[in-house]
């Protein structure tokens, strides 16, 4: 009985919300509405009149008890039924994640691939998903898969494998290649293929969401780079060679030319006839001496930058290498009416160091700021120990440095161009020398001026030499070739013809 009576409130209630809803839909929810209602009013036919009947007699409180339900039953219906529609209805959960997976095959970017835990492709979508098809073959079932470059083909794979140990993200570079090359187009399209894994309630693989973006001018930029990069590196070592080989080339006849300029000047052959000879000879033997200074200098610097200068670690006195420094430069400052004075710490005893690359340290540094320094000026050394670092700081009264030029002082053939410079000769290797010697000893090398006012460099090197890097063994029995020839060129040549090889190797000197 209670089934044909919801069967009667289904069909009447059908009939009256086809009619009401303006196009004949009728919603289960307002049809369980309806149910709750007749069950309600049904209870209360009997409840209410039978309430009234304790108030009034039965005769009254019967048709108005059944008069009160009904009318209640009518408001409480349309009252209801029309609250629920001005509510949007509900939707499942499953209605949501499809329309949100769909929104996401569609606007995302670039192309989205959904795949299986194989790596088989289900789905295609992305907002960039016609651009991408242009030029691909269908990537669904295995088709995605056979596009890939056979060399990055295991690339793919490991991803795949990476996601089914427990990652829940993993991105790798592939190449695909393109159905039809043309124009310059290139065969294969560089792409950046980011994986997002999605698991069942057990953790188990279900899927795996796929996002592929064009990366080939990203890819061309970087080989660029690359190329320029080796470029300035093979130019730069193409700089040393010919600085090294010059050097060696110019060091044999000045030699020669400072061998016979001693020989003339002390007249062990014959006398020369005046004192104007004498002078030339004399000019001779200080211009040798002069060239043959720069052209170890620029040999040291090669060095260096090859990474072929080797330092001789030995414990020596400080005070003695600055007293030296002094007596070999002090008649030089004394004839341009120079004051040059040192001040060293008390018992600061033996450095370990390569004292000759020390020496010339101070010797360069010395030398620059009598240079650069006006008659009646001042130059000190001083030296002392600092948290376990010997600390040299040359200073002067110079004509300084302007704070915008700083940054330039130090590289190699860079000198601060100004009208007070060119009257002086020089290469502008001094600076960068004792910049490459302190680095050598694992030091630091710090330049503070003003213009005007002077300059005070200040040197940091470990007292007990632990800033040197180790040294490799040096097989005595190789054979080295001089000028320095390119190492490995044989496998160079063969590397850049390798696939996937872009722009050229590196060269390194031997």
């Amino acid at each position: 009985m209670s089934v044909g009576a919801a069967a009667l409130v289904d069909r009447v209630g059908q009939s009256w919300l086809s009619r009401t809803s303006g196009n004949g839909e009728v919603h289960g929810q307002e049809l369980a509405i309806l149910r709750r209602l007749a069950l309600i009013s049904s209870v209360a036919l009997f409840v209410v009149p039978a309430g009234l009947s304790f108030i009034t007699s039965p005769a009254v409180a019967l048709p108005a008890g059944v008069a009160t339900v009904c009318a209640g039953f009518l408001f409480s219906a349309v009252g209801s039924i029309a609250l629920s529609r001005q509510r949007p209805l509900a939707r499942s959960p499953e209605a949501v994640v499809v329309e949100h997976r769909d929104l996401m095959l569609e606007a995302a970017f670039g192309l989205v691939l959904l795949l299986d835990p194989q790596g088989n492709v289900t789905t295609v979508g992305g907002r960039d998903r016609s651009e991408f098809l242009s030029w691909m073959h269908d990537p669904t079932g295995r088709g995605f898969v056979e596009q890939i470059h056979v060399s990055d083909r295991i690339v793919f794979l490991q991803a795949i494998d990476v996601l089914r140990q427990g990652r829940d993200a993993y991105g790798a570079d592939l190449r695909l290649e393109r159905s039809a090359v043309v124009g310059g187009d290139e065969q294969f399209v560089h792409i950046r293929m980011e994986l997002t894994a999605r698991r069942d309630g057990e953790g188990r693989l279900t899927a795996i969401i796929a996002q592929l973006r064009d990366i080939s001018q990203d890819q061309k930029l970087r080989e660029d780079a690359a190329r320029k990069t080796a470029e300035a590196e093979s130019a730069n070592d193409a700089k040393s060679r010919f600085l090294a080989a010059v050097s060696h080339e110019l060091r044999t006849p000045l030699n020669a030319i400072l061998g016979f300029s001693d020989i003339l000047s002390g007249e062990y052959f014959g006398k020369l006839e005046n004192d104007r000879q004498r002078e030339y000879v004399g000019l001779i033997r200080q211009s040798g001496a002069h060239l043959l200074s720069v052209v170890n200098t620029m040999l040291d610097m090669s060095k260096i930058e090859a990474g072929r200068y080797e330092l001789l670690l030995e414990s020596f006195s400080i005070e003695d290498s600055i007293s030296t420094c002094e007596a070999m430069l002090g008649l030089q400052a004394k004839e341009k009416g120079l004051t040059l004075t040192s001040r060293i710490q008390r018992g600061l005893g033996d450095i370990v160091a390569d004292q000759r690359a020390l020496q010339q340290i101070l010797i360069n540094l010395v030398g620059n700021a009598i240079k650069f320094t006006d008659t009646g000026g001042a130059i000190t050394i001083d030296a002392a120990l600092t948290d376990g670092m010997l600390k040299l700081s040359i200073g002067d009264t110079g004509i300084g440095i302007a704070s915008e030029r700083l940054a330039s002082l130090g590289q190699p053939f860079v000198q601060i161009q100004n009208d007070y410079t060119r009257r002086y000769a020089g290469t502008g290797l001094g600076l960068s020398l004792v910049k490459g010697l302190v680095g050598l000893h694992g030091g630091s090398f710090s330049i503070a001026s003003a213009p005007g006012e002077g300059t005070v460099i200040t040197i940091l090197i470990p007292f007990d030499g632990s800033g040197v890097a180790a040294m490799q063994p040096v097989d005595v029995n190789r054979t080295v070739d001089f000028p320095p020839r390119l190492k490995h060129t044989v496998e160079i040549d063969e590397g850049r013809n390798k696939e996937g090889m872009n722009g050229p190797a590196k060269a390194k000197i031997a």
